[in-house]
C-alpha cells in the first residue's frame, strides 16, 4: 500500500516539483534539514480485515499518516492540499490532522483511512 501511495503522490505534478526526492516512508527530517519541502508516509496500523463475508475477510483498512513539512506556511498548506487530493484518487479519505509550527518550519500531518479489496486465498 505505501507504493500505490508513493505513486499517486509523484503522480501529481506540484507535488513531483516540490518534494522530488523528498517524499519519504518513515524517516523524519530533522528541523534544521528541511531545506525543501519533505513529504513523510508513515503508517499508524498495520491493516486491519474488514468487510466479511462467508467467514472470510475481503477488505483490508488502512490507516496512514502524511506530514508536509516546508518553512512557507502558505506551500505547506498548498502540498497538502495536493496531497489530499492524491489520496482521495485512491479511494483514501481525511479522517483528521494536527498543523504545527515550531523553529521555522511548518508542519500539517493528516491522517487517512482507505480499503482496499484482498484475496486472501493467493
Amino acid at each position: 500500500m505505501l507504493d500505490k501511495i508513493y505513486q499517486a503522490l509523484i503522480a501529481d505534478p506540484f507535488i513531483a516539483e516540490q518534494a522530488a526526492g523528498r517524499i519519504k516512508f518513515y524517516e523524519y527530517p530533522a528541523t534544521g534539514d528541511v531545506s525543501g519541502a519533505y513529504i513523510i508516509i508513515d503508517p499508524i496500523s498495520p491493516p486491519i480485515p474488514d468487510d466479511y463475508a462467508d467467514d472470510e475477510w475481503l477488505t483490508d483498512t488502512y490507516l496512514v499518516q502524511i506530514d508536509v513539512w516546508t518553512k512557507s506556511r502558505k506551500l505547506t498548506e498548498k502540498l497538502a492540499g495536493h496531497v489530499r487530493k492524491a489520496m482521495w484518487s485512491i479511494s483514501f479519505a481525511q479522517k483528521g490532522g494536527i498543523p504545527e509550527y515550531d523553529g521555522g518550519i511548518f508542519r500539517d500531518a493528516r491522517h487517512y483511512r482507505g480499503k482496499v479489496y484482498t484475496n486472501i486465498r493467493e
